[in-house]
């Protein structure tokens, strides 16, 4: 499987399997595979040699399996060592960047883990000028909601009145379906969502990097937390098919267009994009 930059892979399992899309033996292999990589990672005194070999960059995929063995297996000292590994030494696509997405996954086991403090470096990072690294950041909330989903929100609550990739993170963090079991936790994603929706209205600078991957993010968010709790979201979502913002409307389009909306409801679809295209 490729790893994008507009999904995530740590919760991809779960959520396919909840969903029944993929079979145990893929599951498995996969997991069989992580830890492979832990037992080979104990047996390491030096383990960097190792990861930058083994870290599949340059390329089109980072190794997540092994990254992901990494986050396990480390400790609050190496993870601090790989996120030493900046963008100016470590740029995109280099082996050593590889370091630094380990270092920011391994933080998300500590905050799962209880070590809520280190919450703050993750929002350092979610601005990280490199999107392996800003895509780490959402694994990282996402294991954090595996553990502890209200303490999550309350987080992304501060986070979606941030910067731009501040807003972005807080966006893909949340919107992964094997988070929204719960009415309540959708519905509060679903605000969230409303909350950062709102804030692009006021951006002046559309041409940034920085409000591209907000926007793209929003792009299909909206359609995550929708399908969680349909009444409620497509009347959210309903607001602002009125609205007069190029971007506003772009991101509700990108949204109707996905198939999980159409396998949802397809009437409503087709009457919203109706609603949006006659304007």
């Amino acid at each position: 499987m490729r790893y994008y930059a507009t999904g995530t892979y740590l919760c991809q399992t779960l959520a396919w399997r909840a969903t029944g899309q993929v079979g145990r033996r893929h599951e498995g292999g996969m997991m069989n595979k992580v830890e492979e990589y832990r037992r080979t990672l104990r047996g390491l005194d030096d383990w960097e040699p190792f990861l930058l070999r083994e870290s599949g960059l340059p390329g089109p995929r980072g190794n997540i399996e092994l990254a992901r063995a990494v986050a396990d297996e480390g400790d609050e000292e190496l993870f601090q060592t790989y996120l030493s590994f900046e963008a100016e030494i470590a740029p995109t696509n280099s082996p050593q960047e590889f370091l630094a997405f380990c270092g920011v996954l391994g933080l998300g086991r500590l905050v799962s883990e209880g070590k809520s403090e280190l919450l703050g470096t993750l929002r350092d990072w979610a601005s990280d000028p490199r999107w392996r690294s800003r895509e780490a950041v959402a694994m990282a909330l996402q294991r954090l909601g595996q553990v502890d989903m209200d303490l999550l929100l309350t987080e992304m609550e501060r986070w979606s009145r941030g910067g731009l990739l501040e807003r972005r993170a807080a966006a893909a963090g949340l919107c992964e379906p094997v988070l929204l079991g719960q009415p309540e936790h959708a519905r509060r994603v679903l605000e969230i969502l409303d909350v950062i929706t709102a804030s692009i209205v006021d951006e002046e600078d559309r041409r940034s990097d920085q409000f591209r991957a907000l926007r793209k993010g929003l792009g299909y968010c909206w359609s995550v937390a929708v399908v969680a709790l349909p009444d409620y979201g497509k009347k959210m979502m309903e607001r602002w098919f009125s609205s007069d913002d190029k971007d506003v409307r772009w991101v509700m389009k990108e949204n109707l267009g996905k198939k999980r909306l159409e396998r949802l409801d397809a009437e409503w679809v087709r009457e919203s994009m109706v609603q949006l295209e006659s304007r």
